[in-house]
């Protein structure tokens, strides 16, 4: 089995360097993972390494711009079907896939992984003992989170399961995939504290919680960390640890305990 990396040309604070397309191939098959925005160099590149395989198929890990909407362009020049877990902006899967489903690129089974949390249609994509995790978990860095309870919970079903390498959609590979995810569950158990620090110390709403939670981030960043705080408010309303949140997600009051 052959991996092979393909940066698209969308570098910025949202995306590092760019999207990590990957490409799988096998036994003369191959398959593209996250072929990313729709860039005609950037599909250029991905056709001129893979006009030598058989193409099986346009995986993606979930529908974000900056993942997805290339796929369905380069499905159709490549004669192959798009796969992901359900429609979205700019994509539309020819093949749904579900935890647990799967698809072969030639003598090596990719094993699909539901992971929500950074967004509900996140999938992770599973060879042998790598790990294709799209925005699920990032080489050097955090990763925005829509659904707190649900992303805590996905990154637990990857601990201990005998992965060697994460193969992320942003930034570098990473060994060790048990310390990264680690760090990954530490580093948001440590955020849910201090959020709720900060509003026990007075920041009574997204904005200033931001400012206080946040305040070492790139202020490029703050409109991501204000998502991420949301997820971390409708956890804590959901622990009881806050009492409510408005619609505004304005905390109104903590509990005495």
């Amino acid at each position: 089995m052959r991996i092979q990396r393909v940066l698209a040309n969308n570098p910025g604070p949202f995306t590092g360097p760019g999207t990590n397309t990957w490409l799988v191939e096998d036994e003369g098959e191959v398959v593209v993972i996250d072929p990313g925005p729709v860039e005609s160099a950037h599909m250029e590149r991905i056709l001129g390494q893979v006009m030598s395989q058989t193409p099986v198929g346009v995986l993606v890990t979930h529908t974000h711009p900056d993942h997805a909407p290339l796929a369905n362009p380069l499905a159709g020049e490549l004669a192959a079907p798009a796969f992901g877990y359900a429609p979205g902006p700019e994509f539309d899967p020819d093949i749904v896939l579900a935890e647990g489903s799967g698809l072969t690129v030639g003598g090596s089974r990719i094993e699909v992984i539901h992971t929500p949390g950074h967004a509900d249609d996140h999938l992770c994509f599973r060879i042998a003992d790598i790990l294709f995790t799209g925005d699920h978990i990032m080489g050097g860095s955090s990763v925005m989170v829509e659904d707190m309870g649900s992303y805590m919970a996905s990154l637990e079903k990857l601990r201990g399961k005998g992965l060697t390498m994460l193969h992320p959609g942003h930034g570098d590979d990473m060994d060790e995939p048990d310390r990264v995810i680690d760090w990954y569950l530490a580093h948001r158990r440590q955020r849910h504290e201090d959020i709720l620090e900060a509003i026990r110390s007075g920041a009574a709403s997204t904005d200033e919680i931001v400012e206080v939670v946040y305040r070492d981030v790139d202020r490029a960043l703050h409109s991501l960390a204000a998502r991420s705080v949301r997820a971390h408010l409708r956890l804590l309303s959901e622990e009881g640890r806050i009492a409510s949140a408005g619609p505004d997600l304005v905390v109104l009051r903590t509990n005495s305990t």
